[in-house]
């Protein structure tokens, strides 16, 4: 078609800002509309085409053609009047706050396609290939979401597609499967029978769709009290993600995390139009801290894949808990997910924890508000989480004896910081530490010195 395109006359003038391909894409349209119908256009299409290749031309371009479908959507009642009238999703006899919701994008398409598809697809991410998908820690969330979804409708339960009554309903998922992608089966949760009615889920009361949340999570609902509401549903996914072996999440990647959350808090202080107080110039340099972190980090070809691999299933276990979230109708506020999580500020602050520079505590020391805010996070993790999330990679039982006698412990009134334990490093080498297998046995060793 460069042939074509090249003999077209593209009118002259206004270029677009987007490119020169969107120029002649803009260019094209105005010349087709000259046109009285396809058939036309196609004629004089085969015009600047050489003889020997216009049948062949011709037919590749009626067959492309074929594949379009006018759809009988006006999209545009959608944008003019806030509603419109989709035969395809109306035949699915869905109720009508899930079509409501689909349409103003307040569940997500995985929820469409599960519905619909009986079949979601588990994208890939920057992850450690060696180990298992990442996604895998996330399913039994995604259980209960295929287990609300079981009865959504008379006319899907007919579906030629629809599991046998004796069976469980199963949902088909893409998912990475070592190096290559497969499709595995995953069954739906049975639920209780108020869930089971999916027409009236939103008409469930606050404390029911707030309680099967919770259980989902695996997180009570007194430790979220002390944290503030934006922030409950992320420390509730959190606290889920260290429940779980397979995250192999330790102490600074839960430090990593609970720093990189207080972004979004630090940002609407610092950026907030009341009036200055002294606490407002700690905000500002903790902020100011964060984004050198950040930026330093972008800078840095290196990557810890197993870190990576880790806040990756924090990644898969947020993601799917905002969409059970959702279609419980948000029992939890949603949180601002610009600035809830930073990939290179987390990575970036890893870094620094393990070298102990600087350490959480001393972060921390320059706006008491953040501080408060992260004891609160952090409280509330640690109370659902078992206690080895909570100390560095490789201690064992015997170490950790050894070292209560020692009197080394992480203090508790620490709230997860590492100021009460210094590391010597060889030489001038501050990442020196990041080649230690075994943190506490370095640090016993430092302390017998």
């Amino acid at each position: 078609m460069e042939t074509v395109l090249s003999k077209i006359r593209l009118p002259l003038g206004a270029t677009s800002p987007k490119g020169r391909r969107h120029h002649r894409v803009l260019g094209l349209l105005n010349w087709l509309s000259h046109f009285a119908g396809p058939t036309e256009a196609l004629d004089n299409v085969l015009k600047h085409v050489p003889k020997k290749d216009r049948a062949n031309v011709k037919e590749l371009l009626c067959s492309s053609m074929e594949e379009y479908q006018q759809s009988l959507v006006k999209l545009q009642d959608f944008f003019q009047y806030g509603a419109y009238v989709c035969p395809d999703s109306l035949n699915l006899g869905l109720p009508e706050w899930v079509l409501a919701a689909l349409t103003k994008g307040q569940l997500s398409p995985f929820i469409s396609d599960a519905l619909v598809l009986r079949r979601t697809i588990l994208h890939t991410q920057v992850e450690n290939m060696q180990q298992p998908n990442a996604h895998r820690i996330s399913q039994s969330i995604r259980q209960t979401i295929y287990g609300l979804l079981l009865n959504a409708s008379p006319h899907l339960e007919s579906m030629p597609w629809k599991a046998p009554p004796a069976q469980p309903l199963a949902v088909s998922e893409v998912e990475r499967i070592n190096k290559n992608i497969k499709t595995s089966i995953v069954h739906a949760v049975k639920l209780p029978e108020h869930y089971s009615d999916f027409s009236k889920l939103t008409e469930l009361s606050l404390d029911k769709r707030e309680m099967l949340l919770l259980e989902t999570l695996k997180v009570k609902r007194t430790i979220l009290d002390p944290v503030p509401p934006s922030l409950r549903l992320p420390v509730a996914v959190s606290s889920y993600w260290l429940q779980h072996t397979e995250a192999k999440a330790k102490l600074h990647h839960v430090q990593a995390l609970l720093l990189g959350m207080l972004m979004g808090p630090l940002h609407a202080r610092t950026n907030s139009p009341d009036k200055e107080d002294a606490s407002d110039d700690g905000a500002k340099v903790l902020y100011k801290e964060l984004h050198r972190v950040k930026a330093q980090t972008r800078l840095s070809k290196k990557l810890d894949l197993d870190a990576a691999h880790v806040f990756c299933q924090w990644q898969c276990c947020l993601q799917m808990g905002l969409y059970l979230n959702q279609l419980l109708s948000t029992p939890l506020p949603e949180p601002d997910l610009t600035r809830l999580y930073s990939g290179s500020l987390v990575h970036g602050l890893c870094r620094e924890l393990l070298a102990s520079a600087p350490s959480v505590e001393s972060l921390l020391s320059m706006c008491p508000e953040a501080k408060q805010l992260y004891e609160q996070m952090f409280n509330a993790m640690q109370s659902s989480a078992p206690p080895e999330s909570f100390l560095p990679k490789g201690k064992s039982h015997s170490k950790k004896k050894r070292q209560k006698k020692q009197g080394s412990s992480w203090p508790k009134n620490k709230v997860g910081t590492t100021s009460g334990t210094k590391c010597r490093h060889e030489g001038s080498n501050r990442f020196g530490l990041l080649k230690v297998e075994n943190l506490e046995e370095h640090v016993e060793a430092s302390e017998l010195e």
